[in-house]
């Protein structure tokens, strides 16, 4: 936090006489500055603070160390995986006023279904009133706190998953892939992750209708099983 606060004072200092002189771009990040420093004078973190939509750019250009994401991750007895505990309590009670994550993991859990089969984890999680692994969960909140989604892609000799930023379109998605995908991008043979697994595979996903054809103005969105077609 002193740093944060010393490198605002000295930001501050620079941008007065463009402020003095009606610079927009100076005025916004003053206001922003100003805001941040308040946090901090009060012991909290730059992350704290409400940021508008239109003022996202410019937060994000200020490269706060206390700005910058955060996920406390809580390792409770096994009784208390599904509820949390006095403890993680008051930890989830802190991160709500940082702006910050949180999640609950049992490890001994972990390591119980670790050593099962699929399907007997999923009736040991079942029985602990738990949905999923603490591992899905953690993995799941990272992926959030970071702004990011994945898609897939899936042939004869493997499939693979591919990470990328939320609000992505289709030809930038490609490109993670290869450069080439993106510069001639065409069109992307497009089906949601639950008609993949509900119709057995992209054969039967397609006999439903439910494969669609999307272009380059179409946002990616989470679990996606996509086939990029393109111009070399």
């Amino acid at each position: 936090m002193l740093a944060d606060i010393e490198s605002i004072e000295k930001r501050l200092q620079n941008l007065s006489r463009k402020v003095r002189g009606g610079d927009k771009e100076a005025v916004q990040q003053e206001r922003l500055l100003q805001s941040a420093l308040k946090q901090l004078e009060q012991g909290m973190p730059a992350r704290s603070v409400s940021v508008e939509d239109e003022d996202q750019k410019a937060w994000q250009m200020l490269q706060l160390l206390t700005a910058k994401p955060i996920l406390y991750v809580c390792n409770v007895e096994e009784n208390s995986a599904a509820t949390g505990n006095s403890h993680s309590n008051k930890v989830a009670e802190m991160a709500s006023s940082q702006n910050a994550g949180v999640v609950i993991i049992s490890a001994q859990i972990e390591e119980e279904i670790s050593q099962l089969e699929a399907d007997e984890a999923q009736m040991f999680l079942q029985e602990m009133n738990l949905s999923e692994a603490g591992l899905d969960r953690l993995i799941r909140a990272g992926y959030d706190l970071l702004n990011l989604e994945t898609y897939f892609t899936a042939g004869p000799k493997e499939s693979r998953a591919w990470t990328i930023k939320k609000g992505t379109k289709a030809p930038v998605a490609a490109g993670v892939i290869h450069g080439d995908f993106e510069r001639g991008f065409i069109r992307a043979e497009t089906i949601s992750y639950k008609d993949y697994i509900s119709f057995e595979g992209e054969s039967g996903a397609k006999e439903a209708g439910k494969m669609r054809i999307e272009g380059k103005a179409y946002v990616v969105e989470d679990g996606d099983v996509m086939h990029f077609l393109f111009n070399t």
